[in-house]
């Protein structure tokens, strides 16, 4: 059994973790990144082929020129140095899963080198630089059904456009890790270039962990975790890689280099291999592709496609529009609602109130019908009047939701909707005076808890008002009558 000490491992007094992340981005190119097989999850196993990414003896591969854009868009996205001359190799590998039995990559031209990612952990902004950005092809899948003699291969994947994220050893802590992937993965998705769907595969991590002594500046012999499939599991995996670590040096033992497995049921790393080195990969030029020249020209036309990034968005809610912590970060996690978010709140002088509306209602409103913003048709000017005459006290709260299906299903104006469903509310002193002196008239307890200072009770006897004229009374007018009425 692995030891670890009894302390949290990123947080040992003596011992310091260094961490750097490895992730693949699957893009989400029509084609796949050598040959023109659809790049489509879920088919079934083996129909997305040809003797391209098969590796039959004499077929060509060629370029997608789709992934070298998304390369470029995400190089620029996160600040990176565009390489103007750029290459393919081959690394050379034996696994069931690389029929050709190399993988198309690049090894010393990135197509993209250095820049950063910026990040919030604990409401404080961090930053992990990057080594490098390089695409090349995915490996197909192996397929281990238990109890069954034999192994599957599913080569639809093989051949997949990858982009391979390296950062450098920034990260001190799990926590850490798990803050620049989510991050990292918002950038992705915003950008355009993939879903980054973890449990697809569309997004995989591999980390690389060591230990120092605290305070130490110099690098110490690291392990690799490979294939890690969720945040948790990226966060939980090094946990207890820490653990491991501190437990083999403070028992007088040597870490060893090493790629290693995340084991989730039992909650920890495995031995899988030792760890590559490149000169074990035999890289060399792949000699069947021309290298790339990428001018300034290409660059400027991709760099006028890059959308609002979300740590800028995210920074803005909260700076100009004074939002939370929290409501910013729910709002940028996905790029239709935090355009849709933006423009209202661009509009809007009530910004707390939209970005209640939306995380409460509009998103409940959407898990409902199972449909995404993008797919509503809903437009922000349409949302932000209803937020609006909520706020005036023109509808209920109530009236507002019982608004939205109609506000994404046509473009009559708000006010002739709101008169089709009798939903305005009424703030006439003669209307409200006789709904309230009846309901106080049935609840004489409540009243008398009232009189005693029991405040709370206030909420149910407007309530119990607003239920009588099913919500179209104006519930500050109600709780305003109750209070002239009582004195």
């Amino acid at each position: 059994m692995p030891s670890a000490p009894s302390e949290k491992g990123s947080l040992h007094p003596r011992w310091e973790p260094v961490i750097g992340l490895e992730v693949h981005v699957q893009l989400s190119t029509r084609t796949k990144m050598f040959c023109r097989c659809a790049n489509r999850f879920g088919a079934p196993p083996n129909t997305l082929t040809c003797p391209v990414c098969l590796g039959h003896p004499g077929s060509l591969p060629c370029i997608n020129g789709a992934a070298i854009d998304c390369a470029i868009r995400a190089g620029i996205a996160c600040g990176c140095s565009i390489a103007p001359f750029t290459k393919f190799d081959r690394k050379n590998y034996f696994y069931p899963d690389l029929p050709k039995n190399y993988q198309i990559s690049q090894f010393d031209m990135p197509v993209c080198s250095g820049g950063s990612v910026e990040f919030f952990l604990e409401k404080k902004k961090r930053s992990v630089r990057l080594v490098r950005i390089h695409l090349e092809e995915d490996a197909g899948k192996n397929i281990h059904v238990a109890g069954a003699p034999e192994s599957r291969v599913d080569l639809n994947r093989a051949g997949v456009p990858l982009l391979e994220i390296v950062s450098e050893p920034d990260i001190r802590s799990p926590e850490e890790a798990g803050a620049y992937l989510r991050m990292l993965r918002l950038v992705m998705v915003h950008l355009g270039i993939s879903e980054c769907n973890m449990e697809e595969g569309s997004l995989r991590c591999d980390a690389n962990i060591s230990i120092r002594p605290r305070g130490a500046s110099h690098l110490e012999t690291r392990s690799e975790i490979k294939n890690v499939n969720s945040f948790n599991f990226v966060q939980s995996a090094l946990e207890h890689e820490i653990g491991r670590q501190i437990g083999v040096r403070e028992s007088g033992g040597k870490v060893v280099q090493e790629t290693r497995l995340w084991d989730p049921e039992r909650g920890e790393t495995r031995p899988m291999r030792g760890k590559e080195e490149a000169h074990d990969y035999r890289y060399f030029p792949e000699p069947d592709l021309p290298p790339l020249r990428i001018d300034g020209a290409w660059t400027d036309r991709l760099r006028a496609t890059i959308p609002d990034l979300p740590i800028r968005r995210l920074e803005r809610f909260m700076e100009i529009h004074g939002l939370p912590f929290y409501d910013a970060e729910v709002l940028v996690q996905d790029r239709a609602v935090a355009g849709f978010a933006q423009k209202c709140l661009e509009a809007s002088s009530s910004p707390k109130a939209i970005s209640n509306w939306i995380i409460n209602d509009l998103f409940a409103f959407l898990n409902q019908r199972k449909v995404r913003l993008a797919d509503l048709g809903l437009a922000p000017e349409r949302f932000l009047e209803m937020v609006e005459a909520v706020e005036k006290g023109e509808i209920s709260k109530q009236g507002g939701r019982d608004l939205l299906p109609s506000l994404a299903a046509s473009d009559r104006p708000l006010k002739e909707i709101i008169a089709e469903l009798g939903i305005a509310q009424v703030s006439d002193d003669s209307f409200i005076r006789k709904e309230v002196e009846e309901v106080l008239a049935q609840n004489p307890t409540v009243v008398e808890d009232l009189r005693k200072g029991k405040k709370n009770v206030l909420n149910f006897l407007v309530g119990q008002v607003l239920r009588r004229t099913k919500g179209k009374a104006n519930a500050g007018a109600v709780a305003a009558m109750v209070q002239k009425i009582l004195g």
